[in-house]
């Protein structure tokens, strides 16, 4: 197909097109809307050695990132959080509500909490960072000063933001969507009308020649005319000469 064939098409469907993406962007949409909002707050930790120089603790330090990780989603850590803020739900489904991300190069602890109340998302994360890092300080003071990892909390907890649903993102996704199916439908039905010939422009394609001329169709309506505009002829009786 030549550019202008692409043309001639999205001419006569583009119609097909619009309305799929318009009905998909507009189901995405409601949708989105119907979902109950998650909001997300997050919390960062930072793990540093005692003294800073010793290599051999800094690499201690990222084995250990991944362990502490574990240790907050344990049950020692998360009941008593879900008794201070009076949630009720079990420590799993605390867990379930939360995210880790552990960064060796940095150093780092990401904790983020989703709840549909933005409020208890804070709650939840800074709680839970506050009670690791106390839990943390108490097996430290069985360790030598020297030998201690020092875990602190380097930004509170943030302001929530929702999480999902992405109202936005999920109805321009459904409009791309839909007009992909759109551009599928409508190559499909010309696949399927390539070979009926209808005008001179589709026999131009079909041969490849260019068309001079056309016979006109004389309908039904234009032969009932023809017919109407016959001279009826007369008939006279051959007795009394009164036409019949």
């Amino acid at each position: 197909m030549q550019l202008q064939d692409y043309a001639r098409v999205l001419v006569k469907r583009g119609w097909i097109i619009i309305l799929l993406a318009l009905v998909a962007a507009g189901s995405a949409y409601a949708f989105s809307k119907l979902q109950t909002p998650i909001y997300r707050s997050t919390v960062t930790l930072s793990a540093v050695p005692a003294r800073p120089s010793d290599y051999g603790q800094t690499l201690a330090i990222k084995n250990l990132l991944r362990n502490y990780v574990q240790q907050m989603q344990s049950p020692g850590i998360t009941q008593p959080v879900i008794d201070k803020l009076q949630l009720d739900v079990t420590p799993e489904t605390f867990v379930s509500q939360t995210n880790f991300n552990a960064d060796e190069s940095t150093l780092l602890i990401t904790l983020e909490a989703r709840h549909p109340i933005p409020a208890v998302a804070a709650k939840m994360a800074q709680a839970l960072a506050e009670t690791f890092v106390s839990a943390h300080n108490q097996e430290n003071l069985q360790i030598d000063q020297r030998d201690r990892i020092l875990v602190n909390i380097l930004r509170n907890a943030t302001s929530p933001e929702i999480f999902s649903p992405k109202t936005s993102i999920n109805t321009g996704a459904g409009a791309i969507l839909g007009a992909l199916i759109g551009v599928m439908i409508v190559f499909v039905l010309e696949w399927l009308e390539s070979d009926i010939v209808r005008t001179a422009d589709d026999l131009e394609r079909v041969l490849g020649v260019t068309v001079l001329g056309s016979i006109p169709l004389i309908g039904e309506t234009s032969a009932a005319r023809a017919h109407k505009s016959k001279p009826t002829e007369s008939r006279v009786c051959p007795h009394c000469g009164n036409p019949i």
